[in-house]
């Protein structure tokens, strides 16, 4: 079966779409953190960052930018955005096509994007994750 944002994207799936064109497109979420919240999905099957285009990803930025200022420009649409990217299960990814949230937030909302259990690494700590993420990225 193909993927829901595919369908979307295709046509064969209803959305409330905001923007589209030809690499990406946007269209308001069925399960809503507050109104105005807007996926940003590849036109295309990307199942995470691993698989997305530099291209892709850019244009994806380009327009929750866009439609995240827009939002700030206006007080009815929110005091504030939050952008929102899960990749893989364990961070909470559902829908295995990538999609980028823009969430318009109002002061009181009641959304807290926190984890009360975490405790702040030590500046080792710190120093050695970025030496590790550094070298990995060199490969």
């Amino acid at each position: 079966m193909e993927c829901v944002f595919c369908q979307i994207a295709s046509g064969t799936e209803p959305a409330s779409m905001v923007r589209a064109d030809d690499e990406v497109l946007a269209f308001l979420t069925h399960q809503p953190v507050n109104a105005g919240h807007v996926l940003v999905v590849p036109r295309g099957h990307v199942v995470g960052l691993a698989d997305l285009p530099d291209a892709t990803g850019a244009a994806m930025w380009k327009l929750a930018q866009e439609i995240a200022t827009t939002l700030r420009h206006d007080p009815a649409w929110s005091d504030g955005v939050n952008l929102h990217l899960s990749d893989g299960a364990a961070a909470g990814q559902h829908v295995f096509h990538l999609h980028l949230h823009v969430i318009p937030r109002f002061r009181g909302d009641g959304l807290r994007i926190t984890d009360e259990r975490h405790h702040p690494p030590t500046r080792h700590e710190l120093d050695e994750a970025a030496t590790k993420l550094r070298g990995a990225l060199g490969r």
